[in-house]
C-alpha cells in the first residue's frame, strides 16, 4: 500500500465512484477513475483504503491523518 495513492483518492475521488472502482476491479472490467498501482491487487488495496478511511472520517468526524493511524492499526492488528 501506498499511502500517498491512497490520500489521493480520499482528496479527490467521491465515495460512490471509488465503490464503483471496487466493483469494476471485482468484476475485472476497466475502472472508471484512475488509481496508483502495480497490479489490480495493489489497486484494490488503495481503493478499500479509501473507503475505510472517508468511512472512519464521516463517522468519527476525524481527520486523514487520524484515520490513516486507525487503519494502519487494524491492519496491523490483523496480521498478528
Amino acid at each position: 500500500m501506498k499511502i500517498p495513492a491512497v490520500k489521493k483518492l480520499v482528496e479527490t475521488v467521491s465515495m460512490d465512484r471509488l465503490i464503483e472502482a471496487e466493483k469494476a476491479l471485482i468484476n475485472e472490467i476497466p475502472l472508471p477513475i484512475k488509481v496508483e498501482g502495480e497490479d489490480e491487487g495493489e489497486q484494490l488495496t488503495h481503493i478499500l483504503a479509501a473507503i475505510w478511511i472517508m468511512g472512519k472520517m464521516d463517522d468519527a468526524n476525524m481527520d486523514f491523518h487520524g484515520a490513516l493511524r486507525e487503519y494502519t492499526k487494524m491492519v496491523r492488528e490483523s496480521l498478528n
